[in-house]
């Protein structure tokens, strides 16, 4: 397993100690010196090395997130209320008030925690959370405003560019993640890691159906040609393929080989090879399961579903529930929805005017939060799509009684505080 860390010159030291407690993991150390460099530093390690993970901060994360290819396990490192707890006691370590104080990087949540739990003035507490937007230089002008105006003594500071230019006439105290943060969440991302490898090992099945064969060519001589053509496809060559008899072909392999002839669930180049070749249209079904029986039953279904489609096609079924597709002979835009109340949901989805695989994508999302509530922009975040069509998608589901107004927060300290919103479409589907 590699591993690779994005970190500032000043951190490794603490970064080494804590993969120290790492076995069987190579680290690959990405160290910058300007933020600047990051993307060029991150580009040259994802061409010249194949990483199963990364992990890094706020800052290198927004500076090269255009370059993390969509399925590269990454972890973000955030600092926790105990690194937040543990600046506190270094400023009264240095002879310092622990307030009034400038703070940046850390959300308005955590501070908030800490400043209630070390039993701390709130009104002389000053926080900037981190945005992606924000120059160096509007951090630097912030805290020196805030100090200017409550008459602190230091900031606490996660932006190195920023401490580096308050460190000659302000106290600064570094707010970077301790030891144990650190090596949490190096943990946390290994075990992903390793999660996404195990799943990639699964057992799948596929089942391939000629729906049409030629004049000239019936469908047993199809079906033979079928398997032929798929026996010389490089992709399948450590794939087990035999006959199914009447039209059928079924092909038995690790879930992370059709993933490779599927280019992850986008396309099935077989499907037009078929086409062309043989002069038959392919409809094909996947399923990813506990055992031989339920990835063969789950195929099958997909196949089933594949066929229902006007060109040749194929689709993805696993046991979790998941449906991926169409896919076609050629990268195109594919579906995912969760079909756990499949009748239940689509009958939803036309009620609302919304399509089922958005809806699905809806309930995914809600099982995620587990109660919690959610911004209209972090919705829109979690779907790919822009603010505004989030905050249309919210009144859509408030108009149907699928969200519930749960309050508001602040996230800057300028502009309108964000409505937040509980997600009910579980609780609709369960009631039908």
């Amino acid at each position: 397993m590699v591993i690779g860390l994005v970190i500032h010159t000043s951190h490794r030291a603490a970064f080494e100690d804590a993969a120290r407690t790492l076995a069987g993991v190579t680290v690959e150390w990405v160290v910058y010196e300007h933020e600047d460099a990051v993307h060029g530093l991150v580009g040259d390690l994802l061409d010249r090395r194949g990483v199963d993970g990364l992990l890094l901060g706020l800052v290198p994360y927004a500076k090269c997130r255009d370059l993390l290819p969509p399925d590269l396990p990454v972890a973000i490192l955030r600092s926790a209320g105990l690194d937040l707890s543990l600046a506190f006691f270094k400023a009264l370590a240095r002879g310092w008030r622990p307030t009034p104080v400038s703070i940046d990087t850390y959300d308005a949540q955590t501070v908030s925690e800490v400043v209630n739990a070390l039993e701390l003035d709130p009104a002389q507490v000053t926080c900037l959370p981190y945005d992606p937007e924000q120059s160096v230089a509007e951090i630097v002008a912030f805290h020196r405003t805030a100090l200017a105006r409550t008459g602190g003594d230091y900031v606490i500071s996660l932006r190195t560019a920023a401490a580096a230019q308050l460190q000659d006439d302000i106290g600064v105290i570094g707010g970077l993640p301790g030891p144990a943060t650190i090596r949490a969440q190096l943990h946390e991302l290994a075990l992903r890691v390793q999660s996404k490898q195990a799943s990639a090992l699964r057992f799948a099945a596929g089942v391939f159906l000629v729906g049409r064969a030629g004049p000239k060519l019936d469908l047993d001589r199809a079906r033979v040609g079928l398997m032929n053509l798929l026996l010389n496809t490089p992709g399948f060559a450590d794939a087990w393929i035999e006959d199914r008899g009447r039209r059928g072909v079924v092909v038995f392999a690790h879930q992370a080989l059709f993933e490779q002839a599927t280019d992850n669930w986008v396309s099935l180049p077989a499907l037009s090879q078929a086409q062309e070749t043989l002069g038959i249209r392919v409809a094909a079904g996947f399923g990813v399961g506990a055992s031989a029986r339920s990835c063969l039953h789950l195929a099958e279904r997909a196949a089933a579903r594949a066929e229902q489609e006007q060109q040749p096609s194929a689709y993805l079924i696993e046991d979790s529930g998941v449906i991926i597709g169409p896919m076609g002979p050629v990268g195109s835009a594919v579906a995912f929805t969760y079909r756990e109340h499949g009748a239940e949901l689509e009958q939803l989805a036309t009620e609302v005017g919304l399509s089922a695989a958005t809806l699905s994508r809806l309930a995914a999302v809600e099982r995620s939060l587990e109660g919690r509530a959610i911004s209209p922009s972090d919705l829109a975040q979690q779907l790919g799509i822009t603010d505004p069509s989030g905050r249309r998608l919210i009144r859509k589901l408030g108009d149907s009684g699928l969200v519930e107004v749960q309050g508001s927060t602040q996230v800057h300290r300028k502009g309108r505080p964000a409505q937040l919103y509980r997600l009910c479409i579980g609780a609709a589907m369960e009631r039908r």
